[in-house]
């Protein structure tokens, strides 16, 4: 009983290897019966490292309230994204959000992380290391995320793409 205990810690500890990073943290007022409401915008990409990322918006009185709310939506909008062995993605790919688009093509080893803004740390805290990718469009950093969180989310492997064409692995590399 105590050995399963112990099992189940170990792997709480390894799931609460989460990274944070605030991308914008913006005063907004909302204009109420007495005057004026301040409160505070945060938004924030939580992520492992490890092919699972999520960005999420926090709004609070404060500004720690704010990062905290973030935190957790960014955990419940989270996007598992199939990494190769090079730290790169699977293949080119596109994402929409707003009035933001977002290209991103994958790299050879050595390369690094060549994107801006919210992009960048999204990919950084998804574990990707070798990218390129170019934001067009707006420069808001919310549709810039959320952009590449689209860009991600429709990223498949080889045996997926396999596995929906009823084709063996070796046939796909063949074609």
């Amino acid at each position: 009983m105590a050995n399963s205990r112990r099992k189940t810690s170990r792997a709480k500890k390894e799931e609460t290897n989460w990274q944070e990073r605030v991308i914008q943290i913006r005063r907004v007022s909302k204009v109420v019966k007495g005057g004026k409401k301040l409160s505070f915008r945060a938004i924030v990409v939580v992520g492992n490292e490890r092919g699972q990322v999520g960005v999420g918006v926090g709004k609070a009185s404060d500004v720690i309230g704010a990062v905290k709310k973030g935190v957790a939506d960014g955990k419940k909008h989270l996007v598992e994204i199939p990494i190769t062995k090079s730290n790169s993605i699977p293949h080119p790919t596109n994402g929409v959000g707003g009035g933001a688009k977002v290209i991103m093509r994958p790299a050879s080893p050595g390369t690094g992380v060549i994107a801006g803004g919210a992009v960048r740390t999204v990919l950084e805290l998804a574990g990707v290391r070798n990218v390129l990718a170019k934001q067009l469009g707006s420069n808001n950093p919310l549709n810039n995320a959320r952009a590449a969180m689209n860009a991600l989310a429709v990223l498949r492997n080889f045996n997926e793409v396999a596995e929906s064409r009823d084709v063996s692995i070796e046939k796909l590399y063949a074609q």
